[in-house]
């Protein structure tokens, strides 16, 4: 019973989602991305190069495969490789835990990062998430976000998009995430699977 319970919740926050993204959606612009670069537009989806102009209305992330995928009316335009949590096996079941969650949730606010540079903010927890979490007693977190690599002197680019290395996050290379930066408009599904 409870799982029926947890899917008509799932599937009435999917449905909900669209009429939620104009209360709940916002763009977060805080400093250029290099010193003396423009700040990065807004968020305007804007379509694939030879894509017959479709805009992207989706992103799966495939956790198995590290892969990031843009969609556009159910066919994948691009893919990316990605890093994820430390503990990159099983859903994000608590706070602190390193894993990166799996379900469905939506690309809600962004920001440029100090750290991370570009960073997409996913709608994580999503009911299913929260009612777990309550059930189990525990924190379920918060903060997980599409971002970019740290530019750090003592460890370059590739080091990073070797390895999974965030606390449950999804990351990319900072060309890759400048691109889907451009791509990927506030309100975009997000898949997340195993």
């Amino acid at each position: 019973m409870r799982v029926l319970f947890a899917s008509v919740g799932l599937l009435f926050a999917l449905a909900a989602a669209p009429a939620a993204e104009a209360a709940f959606t916002t763009t977060i612009i805080t400093r250029p991305v290099a010193p003396g670069a423009p700040a990065p537009a807004p968020a305007q989806a804007v379509p694939l190069p030879n894509a017959s102009g479709r805009l992207i209305d989706k992103i799966v992330v495939v956790k198995s495969s590290r892969e990031l995928q843009l969609m556009s009316g159910g066919v994948m335009m691009k893919a990316y490789r990605v890093s994820l949590g430390k503990q990159p096996r099983g859903a994000k079941e608590r706070e602190g835990d390193r894993r990166t969650p799996e379900g469905f949730y939506w690309v809600d606010w962004r920001k440029v990062s100090d750290k991370f540079n570009l960073a997409m903010h996913i709608s994580y927890p999503n009911v299913a998430d929260a009612a777990r979490a309550r059930r189990d007693g525990v924190n379920p977190g918060s903060m997980i976000m599409i971002h970019g690599t740290p530019i750090d002197e003592d460890y370059p680019e590739w080091y990073f998009a070797s390895l999974d290395w965030t606390d449950g996050c999804i990351a990319l290379k900072n060309d890759d995430m400048r691109e889907i930066w451009g791509l990927v408009k506030d309100g975009t599904l997000v898949e997340i699977r195993p």
